[in-house]
């Protein structure tokens, strides 16, 4: 597996550079991932990043829009602005998990 270093530490990656570890991720990690692709985290931002988070442990597998909207109970639209221009993948990166199934 790659490694990367972001924020002083070494992070193990997959091929497109998400991580492949949940367990090496914290919210400070979180920040620098999101400062890294130009997204500035609200109060907003983390509440879906917990809830992909969270929604990963109990599924086993990075949530698509349509669940991080259905379950979540979070607006598509504002996924959209929140994480403009592929927000799926957006969403995982910072949150450091897998690139959900069905990303290009």
């Amino acid at each position: 597996m790659p490694t990367t270093t972001i924020s002083g530490r070494e992070i193990t990656v997959d091929d497109e550079g998400f991580m492949t570890d949940y367990s090496q991720w914290d919210e400070g990690l979180g920040a620098s991932l999101a400062t890294a692709i130009d997204i500035e985290m609200t109060d907003e931002h983390w509440k879906v990043i917990r809830f992909l988070r969270e929604d990963y442990l109990t599924q086993g597998e990075t949530p698509t829009i349509r669940r991080i909207t259905n379950t979540g109970g979070f607006d598509t639209k504002r996924m959209f602005t929140l994480f403009p221009k592929k927000p799926a993948k957006k969403m995982a990166y910072i949150a450091g998990l897998p690139k959900p199934h069905g990303c290009v």
